[in-house]
């Protein structure tokens, strides 16, 4: 792995005595020293998922990242002065249309694709959020905020829609850091002759007769996504709040409108401090996409790679960086964890960590640097004592590694191929017989089998070939 994300440290000593951490906020564009409203109640806010399909592998990095802040806001404020917020988006276009694509109720569809994220999120070893809230539960709280944007003239009513006006805004785009007509030129807006201009959005739309609606002052209808997120988090965190995060591409118009509303719905300068934002997931350099059939569900790596070796993986670059997903990292990952292990002790002592080992942490979550202090640690453990080895594996966990003992670690090892050649090559013929009947749906699901046991087929100038991930 490499790390070039590098950092200097002693700035954070000569500015700032009263706080480590620093952290970039895409707001002001700069590096910032973190400092809570409250060092009681340092508030954070996460965009979850919206539930209408698996996870994939660029999901997981927001749902780490912010994992790993979770951890170290606790460790500097306390565990019980800390909440996190982590949205779970259940009604939006995607779902009701993924629902009739997979002819199943929009309830059932959600239910398994959220017990599934959490699946996903428990084998990542990520810590539970303080809440999870669920937008269709919070449907009175949207209707109430809507209501008070109408009334205080920042929104309006045109045929059962609800939208808010932008230009009544003066601050939009500020994160973005784009005039509003650039805005809309570089962006997707949608058309709409109920719209008094162009760039407003929507606040609330009427249902289709086949699609979930609530009663509300303008007729049955369901929320628009963008005020789901300022509904829950003001419930869970107040008005204002120190951090909110999530991927790059919410930047706009997602956090805009945040922004945008819960400024003017609320009374406030401020809706939260600190904005952090992380890169995409690639594949060959091209972002992780349905459109472009590069996607890596985090479901189909369960059964056979450790997810302690996704989580250092994800880890390996800076989260403001791009990471370039690919079988090198998760085999080069694979073996420093296996390295690691060789120092483990299932009776060690935990220790605290030092600031020095916590340093690249401080700056911006710089996980790279982290990486290397632990490959420092696990050379002093190999060759120290058993504090060394009892202060490794502590600053592993601290970050969600080493979450298995040795014993677990192996047992994984030896089963994750429950499959031999012979079989492999048998599904692949039975594969390859489907596909020349037109018989798709039997060879993808051959296919999706054989990965669930991690074997990766790969179809080329018309032979299929086989690896094991």
């Amino acid at each position: 792995m490499s790390y070039e994300y590098s950092i200097s440290y002693s700035y954070y000593i000569e500015t700032n005595m009263e706080t480590p951490l620093f952290l970039y906020n895409s707001y002001s564009r700069s590096k910032e020293a973190f400092k809570p409203l409250d060092e009681k109640n340092v508030r954070m806010y996460v965009c979850g998922p919206t539930v209408y399909d698996r996870a994939h592998i660029g999901n997981a990095r927001p749902v780490l990242v912010f994992d790993i802040l979770f951890r170290l806001l606790r460790y500097l404020y306390k565990e019980h002065n800390v909440t996190y917020v982590r949205n779970i988006t259940d009604i939006d276009d995607k779902i009701i249309n993924s629902s009739k694509t997979k002819n199943i109720s929009i309830s059932e569809l959600t239910k398994n694709v959220n017990k599934s994220f959490q699946k996903d999120c428990s084998y990542l070893n990520c810590d539970i959020p303080t809440h999870q809230p669920k937008a269709t539960e919070h449907i009175d709280l949207m209707i109430e905020m809507i209501s008070n944007l109408i009334n205080k003239g920042f929104a309006y009513e045109e045929n059962q829609h609800i939208y808010f006006e932008v230009k009544k805004f003066k601050d939009y785009g500020k994160l973005s850091n784009k005039n509003l007509d650039e805005l809309i030129a570089g962006s997707r807006v949608e058309v709409s002759d109920n719209k008094k201009n162009s760039q407003d959005f929507v606040l609330w739309k009427p249902s289709k007769d086949d699609e979930p609606s609530w009663a509300s002052p303008w007729g049955k209808g369901r929320p628009g996504w963008h005020l789901e997120c300022s509904a829950m988090s003001k419930k869970f965190l107040g008005n204002e709040f120190d951090i909110h995060g999530g991927g790059i591409d919410l930047l706009f118009p997602h956090h805009e409108n945040e922004i945008a509303q819960s400024r003017c719905a609320n009374d406030t300068k401020v809706f939260a401090n600190y904005w952090l934002h992380n890169a995409f997931i690639t594949m060959s350099n091209e972002k992780m996409a349905k459109s472009q059939g590069n996607i890596l569900k985090i479901k189909d790596f369960r059964s056979n790679v450790s997810g302690q070796v996704l989580r250092l993986a994800i880890m390996s670059a800076h989260y403001k960086q791009p990471l370039d997903w690919n079988d090198k990292l998760l085999n080069d990952c694979q073996n420093t964890i296996n390295k690691w292990y060789k120092v483990y002790a299932s009776n060690y002592k935990a220790e605290e960590i030092d600031d020095e080992t916590l340093k690249p942490l401080y700056d911006d979550l710089n996980t790279p640097g982290y990486i290397a202090n632990l490959h420092k640690l696990y050379d002093k453990a190999q060759k120290g004592n058993s504090t060394d080895k009892a202060l490794f594996i502590s600053a592993c966990k601290f970050v969600g590694l080493l979450n298995e003992t040795e014993n677990q670690w192996l047992e994984f090892k030896k089963n994750k191929h429950s499959i031999n050649e012979t079989e492999i090559l048998e599904r692949i013929e039975q594969r390859n017989k489907a596909r020349k009947d037109k018989n798709y749906e039997e060879a993808d699901k051959i296919r999706d089998e054989l990965l669930d046991k991690g074997v990766l087929i790969e179809d080329k100038d018309g032979k299929t070939t086989w690896k094991f991930k």
